[in-house]
């Protein structure tokens, strides 16, 4: 996208008509959604070829994953309100420097976090529960990803730059050139087609990682060309005052995710506990967590667009507008939410079938899908708004309600209901039920009281 074309996007997002901001917004987040989910898709489901051990450790390191780069989706959070605010009040520098503070922040902490998890990677998977069956598997898996940390941390936080400042093309482009190498690499790693070796499971690791080395080598470059090409003229020294504001909207951001991923391990370590059928039922959750990963796409695209939205109106002056613009999104995702989940409530069995053979797997995947989608259209409510809230700088109320249903909900009534009352693996899904109705309302109220107006960033 051109330096033009984002400027027209960032007047249309505080002055124009807020279905084409939204949509002009909306629209390649969507897209880099679906292609990450073909990502994840495709690791399960080569995983599944390989064996339901396997894919049982790409699942639970997953989750592990996803909690290594807590640090970076926080920072995203910050650099977003603090960057989107700069250029709504029409302040490119600030937002120029604001950036190029995140991203040498997001450097130097995911360095020492690599080095962390590369030494001591075994000590990891066996302190987090992992079972037994899949422990050397998954220290595998996790020695490998440990390389990716770095690529990953700039990769997000250079993502959320641009899409501070309405150039929305510059993420779809990476995440394309992401995907493909990823899904590519995936089949010829593992199986070993044409000139490529044959690495078997660990394939699966290895092509995500150069992916994401590849990922980042395309943002960079996108750094020297049009609006951003200042940062080359700034000071590559990191500025204390700056990163502490960054940490002061970003703590709680990153409080809150390391509350949720650490919860699902939680959840994982319960489900690993069964006396029988444990890794028939971490195999279920992994493959029902991609599958509904469907549903998860437009509203993680509307959160992002919201988060955006809502900072550079509140940049210009325009609280009012900010608040209409986030109810507008939210409605939107909870239509389309709605809509699609009731498509994977009927033919659950059929989306299931689509990761898995076994007769068990496949019925406990079905059964994951039926309960789930009840609570979906509550999940998009609590999404989008919680981006909106995000994207104003209230880091602090969508921690407080997140971490209140994973840990005061979902976590104690799954492990009454699985371990105490022996439901099972239908217990955990009956608590992940609860927990995100309660999650959603309780998001929505947080939003409609407007507290998020008052609040300053840097």
């Amino acid at each position: 996208m051109s330096t033009k074309l984002s400027r027209e996007l960032s007047a249309l997002i505080t002055t124009g008509n807020p279905w084409r901001g939204m949509w002009r917004l909306s629209w390649p987040m969507l897209a880099m959604m679906v292609l990450h989910f073909f990502v994840g898709f495709t690791d399960v489901y080569v995983a599944g070829l390989i064996g339901t051990d396997v894919q049982a450790a790409v699942g639970f390191i997953s989750q592990l994953f996803f909690l290594f780069i807590i640090v970076a989706n926080a920072i995203s959070i910050g650099t977003v309100s603090m960057v989107s605010r700069a250029i709504g009040a029409g302040e490119p520098a600030r937002a120029v420097w604001n950036a190029k503070q995140s991203l040498l922040f997001g450097a130097l902490m995911s360095t020492v976090l690599s080095a962390t998890v590369f030494a001591f990677h075994r000590e990891i998977v066996t302190l987090v529960g992992f079972p037994r069956d899949i422990q050397a598997i998954a220290a595998t898996f996790l020695k490998i990803f440990s390389l990716a940390i770095i690529p990953n941390y700039l990769i997000i936080i250079s993502n959320a730059i641009f899409r501070a400042g309405g150039d929305v093309m510059k993420p779809l482009v990476t995440m394309f050139v992401f995907a493909v190498v990823n899904i590519a690499g995936d089949f010829a790693l593992v199986f070993g087609i044409g000139p490529f070796p044959e690495m078997g499971f660990m394939g699966i690791a290895v092509a995500t990682t150069l992916a994401s080395m590849l990922g980042m080598c395309v943002n960079l470059f996108f750094f020297v060309r049009h609006q951003w090409k200042e940062f080359s003229a700034t000071t590559w020294m990191i500025s204390l005052p700056t990163v502490k504001n960054i940490i002061h909207v970003s703590w709680p951001a990153a409080l809150l995710q390391i509350a949720w991923n650490a919860g699902s391990i939680v959840l994982y370590n319960i489900l690993g506990r069964l006396s029988t059928g444990s890794v028939t039922a971490l195999a279920a959750l992994t493959n029902g967590l991609r599958i509904e990963a469907i549903i998860f796409l437009p509203p993680f695209a509307l959160n992002m667009a919201a988060s955006v939205l809502v900072g550079q109106n509140l940049g210009a002056g325009k609280p009012d507008r900010a608040e209409k613009m986030g109810w507008t999104v939210a409605g939107v995702g909870v239509a389309f939410v709605t809509v699609m989940a009731l498509l994977i409530f009927i033919y659950a069995r059929e989306f299931a079938s689509l990761l898995t053979s076994d007769p068990a797997v496949l019925e406990e995947t079905a059964r994951y899908l039926r309960i789930n989608m009840a609570a979906e259209p509550f999940l998009a409510l609590g999404m989008v708004l919680s981006g909106g809230l995000q994207g104003a700088g209230d880091t602090r109320g969508t921690m407080w309600v997140i971490i209140t249903a994973m840990w005061l909900i979902r976590l104690p009534l799954a492990y009454y209901f699985v371990i105490v009352a022996g439901l099972g693996a239908t217990g955990a899904w009956i608590a992940m039920v609860s927990s995100m109705i309660v999650q959603g309302l309780v998001m929505a109220r947080r939003f409609q009281g407007g507290y998020w107006k008052t609040i300053h960033v840097g």
